[in-house]
């Protein structure tokens, strides 16, 4: 069964453009013009991936990406904004609003290729490598891989998959630096290239959830010019971060 990609794109040309090698690559490919009827469709057809344009009429890519995160249904589904606006700013829009991959016009169709074939592996891998079933664990870490969650703390976090890999990508070289084209070869499945702010936003969001100050981070560290590193506590310092931790994260309590 050939894997299903929904195109949300308002421009017939580019539209048709982007359908037309998606198919020639062996996808089944299913369009929108418009942010109501492509939310209509990822509903209906729940795609393996889908591509959505951030400049859409009627309900903007943004909101719709918003949406499909909030709905439990689609919260899951890859999601890879294309859109002419290239600048950082927002490209962290996009990330911020759930989006997994951001690609900016005018791009190659075969790095487009690439990109959704990237997106549809780690949809079909374990989000482990051995086992769904195995459980990683490391001092007050555990990564619990069938319901992307982690134990912090002996607290759950949910985590959404891209988190997830991104966490188990740093737990795996604990106390190492990890980086950024490591980082987007593991995680996100492509070859690394120039940009490392989809790294950036990501961290930001697990830094949210897992540190009690996220604008001075003691666990997920930033080693400038070099990449991250996961920094965990040894048991002499666990008992004094826990009450630190639960205080930030008080709903966990």
């Amino acid at each position: 069964m050939k894997p299903c990609v929904l195109l949300i794109e308002d421009d017939g040309d580019m539209r048709q453009l982007v359908a037309r090698h998606l198919e020639h690559g062996g996808l089944d490919v299913h369009w929108a013009e418009d942010g109501i009827k492509g939310q209509a469709l990822a509903m209906q057809l729940l795609p393996d991936v889908i591509l959505l344009d951030l400049m859409l009429p009627k309900v903007d890519g943004l909101t719709i990406c918003q949406r499909l995160r909030r709905d439990e249904r689609t919260a899951r589904i890859p999601v890879l904004m294309l859109t002419a606006l290239g600048d950082t700013k927002d490209k962290v829009s996009g990330f911020n609003s759930g989006a997994d991959d951001y690609l900016a016009k005018p791009f190659d169709l075969e790095e487009l290729m690439a990109r959704v074939k990237a997106l549809l592996r780690r949809c079909d891998r374990p989000p482990l490598v051995n086992s769904q079933q195995e459980i990683l664990s490391y001092g007050c870490l555990t990564l619990v891989p069938e319901r992307f969650e982690a134990i912090w703390f002996d607290q759950p976090v949910r985590l959404t998959h891209l988190e997830f890999e991104l966490l188990h990508c740093l737990l795996q070289r604990h106390g190492q630096t990890v980086s950024p084209p490591l980082i987007l070869k593991e995680v996100w499945g492509y070859e690394p290239d120039d940009d490392i702010e989809t790294i950036r936003v990501h961290v930001r969001h697990l830094r949210t959830k897992l540190e009690p100050d996220p604008r001075k981070p003691r666990f997920i560290k930033t080693v400038y010019g070099a990449g991250y590193c996961l920094e965990l506590p040894s048991d002499e310092q666990l008992a004094q971060l826990i009450p630190l931790v639960r205080q930030a994260r008080p709903e966990a309590s």
